[in-house]
């Protein structure tokens, strides 16, 4: 595999979580609900997704296992949020603090006392025409073949869309016009928490076979970066999701360049990041923010 194939399919690997939790951030700031969850979201659907596909043997029962962690993630903020109009900061921060916690605790409780590490036999590559690039897994391919246009399409051409989108730039004219606020809201943080499930179950159901402490490593953050980054826009956020990830695959393989040995790994590997700050203050002038960001609604 030559150096330029290898950097472009470790791009696809590594945005792959990217755009399933970019995805489902975009579909709960559309409804006016800033989802701060979303990294313990996904720190939680890697480990409870990796224990129930150990525990039962199937990878479809640990992928379904993900998904209900993340619908559950979103009903927890909705009721936070939406039903009790806690600020979205408070309700964010403290349910990633609770996810992590909660998953952290389990971790210890399942398998303290194990000499090795437990594994289990991830997802295959899926070989297409033997190209290198398109060698990738099948969540891979779900995401950017399924996920993506499906979620374009039920958010700019269907009824439940145009209620999230409504609900989240004009509530009181949405209820006015017959809408309701709160069961949109709902149902945008759940599909936006089952988005991110998946996407944190990706690393241990796929990439890794296993689980390890700070497995998301912030990627949930860098999802809310990108979200902002592509303007609440399902395309432009998945074009960030893939520069982050082709600057993340870039500086892994400079690391093996004798020449550029000297270098400070912790330079290197602050490089993808650096690169979001810079595009997001760049493309973050005259942000126009959906109209009841933040903004809890209660009927007059």
């Amino acid at each position: 595999m030559s150096f330029v194939s290898d950097v472009l399919a470790a791009t696809l690997r590594n945005a792959t979580p990217l755009v399933y939790g970019t995805v489902g951030e975009t579909y709960c700031e559309r409804a006016g609900i800033l989802n701060l969850g979303i990294e313990g979201t996904m720190y939680a659907g890697a480990f409870f997704g990796f224990l129930a596909a150990q525990t039962s043997g199937s990878l479809v029962v640990g992928l379904v296992t993900a998904i209900a962690v993340g619908l559950g993630s979103g009903v927890l903020m909705g009721v936070l949020t939406v039903t009790f109009g806690t600020n979205q900061h408070v309700a964010g921060l403290g349910t990633t603090l609770f996810l992590i916690g909660a998953a952290d605790f389990a971790n210890r409780l399942q398998f303290r006392g194990s000499q090795a590490q437990a594994t289990i036999k991830p997802f295959g590559i899926v070989d297409v025409f033997g190209v290198d690039v398109l060698s990738q897994y099948a969540m891979t391919y779900v995401a950017f073949l399924v996920i993506v246009p499906l979620a374009w399409w039920v958010l700019m051409r269907t009824t439940l869309g145009l209620n999230i989108r409504a609900v989240g730039e004009n509530p009181e004219a949405a209820d006015a016009a017959g809408v309701s606020v709160a069961r949109t809201r709902y149902l945008a943080l759940m599909i936006g928490g089952a988005l991110m499930g998946v996407g944190g179950a990706f690393f241990t159901l796929a990439a890794l076979g296993s689980f390890t402490l700070n497995i998301i490593a912030g990627r949930g953050w860098v999802c809310i970066a990108l979200v902002i980054f592509g303007r609440w826009r399902i395309g432009r956020g998945v074009v960030g999701a893939l520069l982050f990830a082709f600057v993340y695959a870039l500086q892994l393989r400079l690391r093996l360049i004798p020449s550029l040995a000297g270098v400070p790994f912790e330079l290197l590997l602050a490089l993808p990041y650096v690169v979001v700050i810079a595009a997001l203050v760049l493309s973050g002038r005259n942000v126009a923010y959906p109209g009841a960001y933040l903004k809890p609604y209660r009927r007059a």
